[in-house]
This record gives C-alpha cells, structure tokens and sequence, in this order.
C-alpha cells in the first residue's frame, strides 16, 4: 500500500490598514488557491468583545491578555468563511459593531494581548499549514518567512467609503467625516504602537487597491502567488 501523499505547508500573508479589503480578498483568493482562510482581525476583535462583557479597561493588557487566555477563543472552521466564536458564542456578526471599532486598536497595541494572539495564530498554521492570513502583522512579526507576503493601502477616502458601505449593509448607521477621522486615528495607533506595528514587511508585494475591483485585486494576488509557487496546485 502506497503512503499517503504529505501536505507542503504553505502560508500566504495579507497585512494593511483599516478598510483595504483585506479580509474579503483573503478569503477569495483562499478560495481560488484551495488554501483555507485565518482573518486575524477577527481575533483582536473577539477580545475586544470579551473586554467590553467583561468590563475590563482596554488599556490593562495583563488583564485583556488573561482574560483572551480563558475565554476559548476558537474558529468554527466547518463554516466558509470560518465562523469566531467565543466558546459556543458565535460572535462574527457582533465583533463588526462600532463599539468593538472603538477600542480594537487599544486592545491591539498591548503588547501581552499581541503575544496571546500571535502565539494562538501560530498554533493555528500548525493544525491548518495551508493558509491565506490577514491582518497588520502577518508578514513582519507571525510568518515572517512565508514565501509570498502582501501589503495592501488606499486612500483614506476610498477606505472610509467601503467601511460606510459595510456598515450600512449591517443597518449601522454613518457619518462618512467621522469615519474618515476614526480611520485615521486608527491608522496611528496601529502604525505607532511598541509591538507589532503597522508596516509594510521587507520584501513584500505593494497592492494599491483603492482603484480596482475586489475581483480585480485577487486576480492580480492569484497571478503573483502563482508566479512564485508553480507548484501550489499540485497539493490542492
């Protein structure tokens, strides 16, 4: 009897500011690329949920990170995308609300919450090698050696109008110049903090999507990831 034929890991980071697309982008071209999809910003705002129930200061990370810790904080990864949950709490929806937009980049600049987070991402590309990430740390701090790495940016503009667009879909209402300033804010916050800054990794592919389609975003992905690993679909 023949052995079964191993899985080549393979991980495909996707990090940039609020409002580039990343999380849909992610997904699709995990899709294409029959990989499966780790949106890590989902992560920082399930914590963030769990600070808010817990009535737990944003700014105590020792305190977030503990509680992040014990709160069996998990993907249900029978779903397409995969559904976050926290314990049997299916929380997807809840994490996108403005509150949780609030206090995510506060949440996300301590440094004792980013070493949970990373730490669990990393458990997760053990148990699942082959894998688009998204977030703002993917390429530079969590798989700083994954063969093909992206940074995507637009305009602030163009940003706050696809978040206002997301927002009315989910019934929220908007205020387009007060989301233009909380993306800016948080573009700060998330470009300054001590640990695991906002950047642009070495090395990485510069995507500007403020200009093209989502479509089009992933087709030229796609066209990259292929260039660089001939051998992707080999394993799919």
């Amino acid at each position: 009897m023949s052995a079964a034929k191993s899985i080549t890991p393979v991980v495909i980071t996707i990090d940039g500011p609020a409002g580039t697309g990343k999380s849909t982008v992610a997904h699709r071209l995990a899709e294409r690329l029959g990989l499966e999809f780790l949106d890590t910003g989902a992560m920082y705002r399930a914590v963030t949920l769990v600070a808010m129930r817990n009535d737990i200061d944003p700014s105590n990370g020792d305190a977030v990170a503990n509680a992040a810790r014990i709160c069996d904080l998990h993907f249900d990864w029978t779903a397409n995308p995969p559904r976050i949950m926290i314990g049997h709490d299916d929380v997807s929806e809840r994490i996108r609300g403005a509150d949780v937009n609030r206090l995510v980049s506060i949440i996300a600049a301590q440094p004792a919450v980013r070493q949970v987070l990373v730490d669990l991402q990393r458990k997760i590309a053990q148990r699942h090698p082959r894998l688009v990430t998204e977030g703002r740390d993917q390429g530079s701090v969590v798989f700083p050696d994954a063969p093909v790495r992206f940074f995507l940016h637009a305009k602030v503009e163009v940003r706050a109008d696809r978040r206002a667009s997301q927002m009315l879909d989910a019934g929220q209402d908007v205020v387009r110049s007060e989301l233009i300033e909380e993306i800016r804010r948080r573009d700060h916050l998330d470009s300054t903090r001590a640990d695991g800054p906002l950047r642009r990794p070495d090395g990485a592919i510069d995507v500007d999507t403020g200009t093209l389609s989502i479509d089009e975003v992933v087709d030229v992905l796609e066209r990259e990831v292929r260039d660089r690993l001939p051998d992707l679909g080999s394993d799919v």
